[in-house]
């Protein structure tokens, strides 16, 4: 149809020929007589016909042209999936990949902190062994001088110590030395000497056993450090040490001395060094130098205490003052526990506070420091 469509395009038909172009599906010839009667009944019909022909040959030309754009459009959709197929193996062999060196170097850094960790470990227990050792060279030194102390006190002008002059023995002792009558060192005198004059004392090395109950409490409260004594671990504390250590006689000031030692606004400073200011009336002060405010009892006191911002003075004894001393010390270092200043080990801390509290038992039982 298209072919006879190009052709009647090409060589137009002359008017009443109108077979040449598109004959009936009902006549496939018809004679030129027929064809040339123009004023005849046939003539409208064929036109009609010519116009139903033309019409179905433009349909099918378009169908032909819009299946063509639509298979051109649907290789070309074809050809951009696989390009978008081929981007996105592509991607995903990039991500496959970064997933891989991600894996593989957080394995690293895990290893290099895991390497770190165990330096750090070995680092310290060497250095724990190297303090132990200077400890244990620093109480031997300690020992010899102590030892050429004694020797040195009595040994006087008018009685002279014989160990460290042997020149001054008797004869007889001398004669029953005569074997070793040879000249000795210094250190080899000093250490004789305090052979003699010390009296040996049995070396006893302190056993400690970590008791289970405590150091659990100890744990739950190092994972949230916190200064409420609600929690076991303080509760404990409380009740068997700070309570005890801070009972004194005057219920109503021991009850300020704890208040302010828990909120660290007490101040303990020696009485000697504190003069009144100038121009201002003196503060007031409770006790006195021979009185502790306190026990109440007759005491001499060296120190005295200042509760917050008060202005008001108590004089303390020695023995009160190692008291408030070692819970100051316990809650000190509960603080620094709390504000993470304290990098130790769960156990080297459990320890500390156990010294701290012995400490306070001590001190409640009435022992302190010949220098308090």
């Amino acid at each position: 149809s298209q072919v006879s469509f190009e052709e009647e395009s090409q060589n137009p038909p002359t008017v009443g020929h109108w077979k040449a172009l598109m004959p009936s599906k009902g006549d496939k010839e018809e004679p030129e007589g027929g064809c040339q009667d123009a004023g005849g009944v046939d003539g409208p019909q064929s036109m009609e016909q010519l116009n139903v022909s033309r019409l179905r040959s433009s349909s099918v030309e378009i169908r032909e042209k819009g299946s063509e754009f639509l298979r051109d459009e649907l290789h070309k959709a074809q050809k951009e999936l696989k390009l978008k197929d081929k981007e996105c193996e592509r991607l995903s062999k990039v991500r496959e990949q970064l997933e891989q060196e991600l894996e593989e170097l957080t394995a690293s850094l895990f290893e290099e902190a895991h390497k770190m960790v165990r330096e750090a470990n070995t680092k310290q227990a060497a250095a724990e062994k190297q303090l132990r050792e200077a400890r244990g060279k620093i109480d031997m030194l300690q020992a010899e001088v102590t030892a050429l102390k004694t020797l040195v006190i009595t040994s006087t002008p008018s009685s002279p110590n014989r160990e460290l002059h042997p020149q001054l023995q008797s004869a007889s002792k001398a004669g029953f030395r005569k074997g070793h009558g040879r000249n000795k060192s210094t250190s080899s005198a000093v250490v004789s000497a305090a052979s003699h004059s010390v009296a040996p004392e049995p070396v006893s090395r302190e056993c400690k056993e970590v008791d289970s109950i405590l150091f659990a409490e100890f744990q739950a409260w190092k994972e949230s450090p916190t200064l409420d004594k609600s929690c076991s671990f303080l509760d404990r504390i409380y009740r068997e040490d700070v309570g005890p250590c801070l009972d004194f006689t005057k219920q109503e000031l021991s009850e300020l001395v704890r208040v302010a030692v828990e909120q660290n606004t007490l101040t303990i400073e020696p009485v000697a060094s504190q003069t009144a200011p100038v121009g201002k009336v003196a503060a007031e002060e409770c006790g006195g130098p021979k009185k502790c405010a306190l026990s109440g009892l007759a005491r001499t006191c060296k120190h005295r205490i200042m509760l917050g911002d008060s202005g008001n003075y108590y004089y303390i004894s020695p023995s009160c003052r190692a008291r408030i001393t070692a819970v100051c010390n316990f809650f000190t270092y509960i603080r620094y526990i709390q504000q993470g200043l304290v990098r130790q080990d769960v156990e080297l801390m459990y320890w500390e506070v156990m010294r701290l509290r012995r400490e306070m038992s001590l001190a409640k039982l009435g022992f302190y420091p010949s220098d308090m």
